[in-house]
């Protein structure tokens, strides 16, 4: 799995990057962020659902390692070319940073950082720790990099093969507020993944809720009518 179940918010001293784990709880909103770790083995990409998320317009904010960026040049194209999609890091290989010191700390943020300017042409301004491990040094350099550091109060637990499509549906309906921050894959791993989603953003116009990306989320708080998602058939 490339995350954590929960993790701690530390306290954050002067200067130091803010843990987000959510919007406010008044936003009529919710952010589906996929996360795109490294994969040893398969496409590492999950056609079907970005098939799908284009197909419906729903809006979504993709975490990409730098390793993965590396190997899915067409897939980053792809996902940088569609309006409603937002694109974060996640890391160089994925390690375990807390386990690191500060210099190698800042090699692994800011290195899939640099490589979306330099091979893209494009900012990522937005980080997610792998396994949503952090600790002091973690959030002290996303800061200083500038960078929004974006955790999850809701996971889906796409990963685990053990839950079928109705569970996770069923645990993410009751989880789910305004504001929520959800996160999935979008590299393969997640086996029921797309059927999910899709249920899901018919689940949430139900509620009066929006998909939205982070960023909307946080700062706007609303939904361009360009790209509301379209309903579906059932």
């Amino acid at each position: 799995m490339c995350v954590l179940l929960g993790s701690t918010v530390l306290p954050l001293g002067d200067g130091m990057a803010q843990v987000i784990r959510s919007g406010p709880p008044s936003c009529k909103a919710v952010a589906l962020t996929f996360d795109m770790c490294p994969v040893r083995e398969g496409a590492g990409y999950d056609a079907s659902l970005i098939a799908m998320l284009m197909e419906r317009r729903i809006p979504a904010t993709f975490f990409l390692s730098g390793r993965w960026i590396a190997t899915h040049e067409t897939q980053v194209k792809i996902l940088l070319s569609v309006p409603f999609f937002e694109i974060g890091t996640h890391g160089q290989v994925h390690a375990h940073l807390p386990a690191l010191d500060m210099d190698h700390q800042r090699a692994e943020i800011s290195r899939p950082v640099t490589m979306l300017e330099k091979r893209f042409d494009r900012r990522g301004l937005l980080f997610r720790p792998p396994y949503g491990e952090y600790d002091d040094t973690t959030v002290e350099v996303a800061g200083t990099l500038g960078l929004r550091f974006i955790l999850w109060n809701v996971v889906s637990g796409d990963p685990d093969p053990r839950l079928s499509p109705e569970r996770m549906l069923e645990d993410l309906k009751t989880r789910l507020r305004g504001g929520s921050i959800v996160v999935f894959h979008a590299n393969g791993k997640g086996l029921h993944t797309r059927a999910v989603v899709e249920d899901l953003s018919q689940e949430l116009l139900k509620r009066g809720l929006q998909p939205v990306t982070v960023t909307a989320l946080l700062d706007r708080c609303n939904v361009s009518s360009d790209h509301a998602p379209l309903p579906g058939n059932h």
